[in-house]
């Protein structure tokens, strides 16, 4: 089941207060991104945050869960009604992951040409 673009709307207005939140929607979910890091899901309406040892330490004992099928346990948040922990724990999980790596820019792939197509000039061209 896809979530809604209201419920992912709610939990960006929740997340705010950890800085330069956005979603991207993708496969009928959303993941949510933290300074151009992915930092949660959302998945079936539900919130999933990466899992990492400080937000084990700020969560205690965490709901666990795959946010979708094959995937490993990510923490499940169930109460997302305190917008001041929950961006403390977005901001202690991103600080936690690893930097995003660099985007390379994709390049223009150039046609081969066969040395049977090699150009040739005008003259060239010209039967007498």
């Amino acid at each position: 089941m896809a979530s809604d673009r209201e419920f992912v709307a709610f939990v960006c207005e929740q997340l705010r207060g950890a800085g330069d939140i956005s979603s991207k929607r993708m496969f009928g979910e959303a993941a949510v991104y933290l300074r151009d890091q992915v930092v949660g899901l959302v998945c079936d309406n539900q919130l999933f945050i990466k899992p990492t040892a400080p937000g084990r330490a700020i969560l205690g004992t965490p709901t666990e869960a795959p946010p979708f099928a094959g995937a490993t346990n990510w923490f499940l948040l169930v109460d997302l009604d305190d917008p001041e922990f929950l961006a403390g724990l977005i901001r202690t999980t991103a600080d936690a992951l690893p930097a995003p790596k660099p985007k390379t820019k994709k390049t223009a792939r150039r046609k081969a040409t066969s040395p049977a197509r090699k150009k040739v000039g005008k003259k060239a061209r010209k039967r007498v």
